[in-house]
């Protein structure tokens, strides 16, 4: 049974709380000798049969995060943080892959300029737009709790909030 708000008092939020950062620690502490593993097992260079594919692929999936993003940011969803974060991550991991494939070439000029120049910082900046909205919301004690829902208004109390930017949900 899921109920959509806890009540003051109630320890359900806070036993979520801790499974969640339970298992993501067990997680990363399991990464680390997978990761140990590969870099003692790993050959240092392999042939790619698919490069092509991986990078085209890859860049469509970056195109389609950018584009929700820009999206859920012109219909001012709440949604958009979510995504503005996503979109961050996987500009730093195609910075990550850019330049850790090209060391050594004379590509890497061109990834580290664009690294630099375009997306880090794009990253940077996705990351803090979506730090300064999430500061901006209201936090009403009803939703602050576990079972916010996509559906509700961020911002249930108009009158009392008048400098909070009005995010909406589901394109209302």
């Amino acid at each position: 049974m899921t109920r959509p708000y806890a009540t003051p008092g109630d320890p359900l939020p806070d036993r979520r709380r801790k499974h969640t950062a339970e298992l993501l620690a067990a997680c990363a502490g399991g990464l680390i000798p997978w990761t140990v593993m590969l870099g003692m097992t790993l050959p240092s260079s392999r042939h790619v049969y698919e490069w092509r594919l991986t990078w085209v692929g890859f860049d469509v999936l970056l195109i389609a995060a950018l584009a929700c993003t820009a999206f859920l940011a012109w219909r001012r969803s709440r949604s958009v943080i979510l995504y503005a974060h996503a979109t961050a991550v996987l500009l730093i991991c195609d910075t990550w892959f850019d330049i850790s494939l090209d060391a050594g070439t004379k590509d890497i000029w061109l990834s580290g300029g664009l690294a630099l120049l375009a997306e880090l910082p794009l990253a940077a900046f996705l990351i803090h737009r979506a730090h300064s909205l999430i500061a901006s919301l209201p936090w009403s004690p009803t939703h602050t709790s576990v079972g916010d829902t996509a559906g509700s208004e961020t911002d249930p109390h108009p009158d009392k909030a008048p400098g909070h930017q009005r995010l909406r949900t589901r394109g209302y």
